[in-house]
């Protein structure tokens, strides 16, 4: 059987209201949580009970959740004629100078200007904070300097590589050349030698066509005699 419809009134009952209390603040809570949670929602709940006693949650924080709750009701506010309109824009840029004026004052105070307006703990924590931001400073630069190196002698090994292979092409092309030239007898070289005597090489000079084409004589015929 389904559950009977409970109609929504004041429980009499001291226990039972005690009991119902408790069993729908926490439900109530859960639900908030899953609520931040799925769709990413600032999510702030207040719970006061009978007896006076806080329940609260918030994703964020709940200071936040209540300022920015009451501002936006200021807003709201506002926002019902065309003349609260602009006093609202000139609030908002009223602040936003604001905002300008203190970041362009502590621009200047890590600059080393405009400090004299400072007490001992202000000047300290101006010291803490531009420790912090020359540590910050001096890693990010450690760092760069290990990426260079590192890639600086990436780049050396590929060219080390590089000149290993082009000497073994040279030297595999050079030792081809030798041993055709030792291989082949030049032309008008003669080698004479003997055994245990180093060889000598001796450049035959050409001979004259001359010498290579004689003229040989007619040959003897004797004498004719004629009858």
């Amino acid at each position: 059987m389904g559950r009977g419809k409970i109609v929504i009134r004041r429980i009499d009952n001291t226990t039972s209201r005690q009991v119902t209390f408790s069993k729908r603040r926490n439900g109530l809570l859960k639900k908030a949580k899953e609520l931040a949670i799925l769709c990413d929602a600032e999510v702030g709940v207040v719970v006061f009970s009978s007896t006076g006693r806080l329940y609260e949650f918030s994703n964020t924080s709940m200071k936040s959740v209540i300022e920015r709750y009451t501002k936006s009701k200021e807003e709201q506010l506002l926002i019902t004629s065309p003349a609260s309109e602009v006093k609202l824009w000139q609030k908002k840029a009223a602040s936003l100078r604001q905002q300008l004026h203190n970041l362009q004052e502590n621009h200047r105070r890590l600059m080393g200007q405009e400090l004299s307006g400072l007490s001992v703990k202000d000047l300290q924590n101006l010291e803490t904070q531009l420790e912090t931001s020359q540590n910050r400073v001096r890693m990010k630069k450690e760092h760069l300097l290990i990426e260079e190196i590192q890639e600086l002698d990436r780049k050396g090994k590929l060219l080390q590589q590089d000149n290993m292979e082009l000497y073994k092409k040279v030297h595999a092309t050079r030792g081809m050349n030798d041993i055709d030239r030792s291989s082949t007898i030049p032309y008008n070289f003669n080698i004479t030698g003997e055994a245990n005597v180093p060889i000598r090489l001796q450049l035959c000079q050409p001979q004259q066509e001359a010498d290579e084409y004689q003229i040989i004589g007619p040959p003897n015929l004797g004498r004719l005699q004629l009858h």
